[in-house]
């Protein structure tokens, strides 16, 4: 992969991004030096050549990590503001994210135009609705199919690799989607953050089906969203980065989105789980994970009977959005249903049995929604013994969750677990009771055990027979954060798996 200085220069100006060049401490507006090749893209001063094409992007980026690259040779930086360097190239841009993004795409020879590309957006289920779309079209493509999502992502179709971020950085993102391309994929399934469009990592990039899953408060917070009307923005802009967009009518506040989709022109298909004028609906089927899609006019051709192997009908909502864009790929309805029956999402609705008889969930629910959603699941399945839960809330970002976690669990558990879950930089004591002081129903029973094997351990030993035990926000994650670094840890499920197993 390569791209020239000339090139770099094209693109800037035309999407009005380009600011000024600097030169041997000289400003200019255009190339004032040859028309040089280069090999390599980075934003880690560490990971420099003279071939590299440097961009000095982040609020926390520093004009020594600019000097200790060029001091490796570096001879070119792309920078929102000129640094006081001796040698090398400047190219002073208006937005550094945006310049990224659309570097790496051309550098990386517009990898999206080689793949079917699919989107997920939303406040909770993105990573289910992923899955299942990727397990339909392994059955319809004999497993040629990458995603990215927040828990894992795999280039060829098989071998996954954990993920850092939901939506990679652009520069990440494309990189990936060249060795996909490499791999011979011919689909991409992807989950698209608010961050995403926040920070501009998917700028300018152009979804064959975008699909808008939920929306509630999410993600609130100083170094995240300030508003939840900022948040919704962002995600909104999935929207017109589809050529074709589904939504679910059940959505907050719909009618806007339909509003802009109709505003943009945007081929827009609707489902829902009750709403019969919704483009698709589902009703339940002969037994708990079975479903129909209804419609008043099947314009996919989708209306069949399709069978789940995850719990609760929030999942079905996931399976059908999931559908409907298998159908807009070309998917035929065999390749749904059996994708769709084999469809496991590590980590989510994992069930196990304790020896006693007591049911646990396993699930990386870690948002208001999707936390009421599992619970009254569970309070609804399991009506006569206690509902015990296992939770903590991260730390660094989305700080509104510890006011949403303890309203639900006001009303969905008996007793509660208090406990680690990425704390980051943050003491995961104070995390925990700041959850604590909103758990004002005094008949829910608080435990504060902050080592997290600990915890499952002991709510594990406090259900009986007909107790629930649910564990909330890990799943099958092998790391905690914790000041910076990724700690290993074993994971939900395992913990719990060994521990059932080693009881008398």
């Amino acid at each position: 992969m390569t791209i020239s200085l000339h090139q770099v220069e094209t693109l800037l100006k035309e999407n009005d991004l380009l600011k000024e060049f600097i030169y041997n401490n000289e400003w200019h507006y255009n190339l004032p030096t040859e028309d040089n090749i280069l090999t390599h893209l980075s934003y880690d001063s560490r990971d420099v050549s003279s071939e590299t094409l440097f961009f000095c992007k982040g609020a926390s980026f520093k004009a020594e990590y600019l000097m200790n690259a060029m001091s490796e040779g570096l001879a070119v930086y792309v920078s929102e503001m000129p640094f006081e360097v001796k040698d090398g190239l400047g190219i002073i841009v208006t937005d550094i994210r945006k310049a990224m993004a659309l570097i790496s795409m051309a550098f990386y020879d517009y990898p999206q135009t080689k793949l079917k590309v699919v989107a997920f957006t939303g406040t909770k289920g993105k990573t289910t609705s992923a899955y299942f779309l990727k397990y339909i079209l392994d059955e319809f493509n004999q497993n040629k199919t990458a995603m990215f999502s927040t828990m894992n992502s795999t280039l060829d179709g098989k071998t996954y690799f954990k993920s850092h971020l939901t939506t990679p950085e652009s520069m990440d993102l494309y990189r990936m989607m060249a060795e996909a391309v490499d791999n011979k994929m011919t689909h991409l399934v992807m989950e698209v953050s608010s961050q995403a469009y926040k920070l501009n990592r998917v700028y300018k990039l152009m979804f064959d089906v975008g699909i808008f899953l939920n929306i509630s408060p999410d993600h609130i917070s100083p170094i995240e969203h300030p508003t939840f009307d900022d948040y919704y923005y962002c995600k909104r802009q999935l929207i017109q980065h589809s050529n074709h967009f589904i939504v679910n009518k059940e959505t907050k506040d719909v009618a806007l989105i339909l509003e802009e989709a109709h505003a943009r022109n945007i081929p827009t298909l609707t489902y829902s789980a009750h709403d019969e004028s919704a483009t698709y609906y589902w009703e339940k089927g002969k037994n708990a994970s079975s479903f129909s899609v209804k419609a008043h006019d099947d314009v996919l051709d989708l209306c069949d009977t399709y069978q789940l192997s995850l719990m609760g009908d929030f999942n079905k909502d996931n399976a059908l959005a999931s559908l409907m864009a298998a159908r807009l790929l070309g998917v035929d309805i065999k390749s749904c249903q059996k994708g769709l029956e084999k469809a496991i999402v590590p980590g989510r609705m994992e069930k196990l049995i304790q020896k006693n008889g007591s049911t646990v969930y396993i699930d990386y629910a870690h948002n208001k929604v999707s936390l009421t959603s599992l619970l009254a699941f569970a309070k609804n399945e399991h009506q006569d013994g206690k509902i015990i839960t296992v939770i903590g809330s991260t730390g660094d970002k989305a700080t509104s969750r510890r006011k949403d976690f303890g309203d639900v669990l006001n009303d969905y558990t008996d007793v509660v677990f208090l406990t680690s879950d990425d704390p980051g930089h943050e003491d995961p004591v104070m995390i925990i009771n700041e959850i604590s002081q909103y758990i004002t129903n005094k008949e829910v029973i608080q435990h504060i055990v902050v080592d997290r094997e600990e915890a499952i351990k002991q709510a594990l030993d406090l259900a009986t027979s007909h107790d629930t035990v649910i564990l909330a926000g890990k799943g099958r994650d092998l790391y905690q954060k914790i000041k910076g670094r990724d700690v290993p840890y074993s994971g939900d499920y395992v913990i719990a798996e060994t521990h059932i197993s080693n009881q008398p």
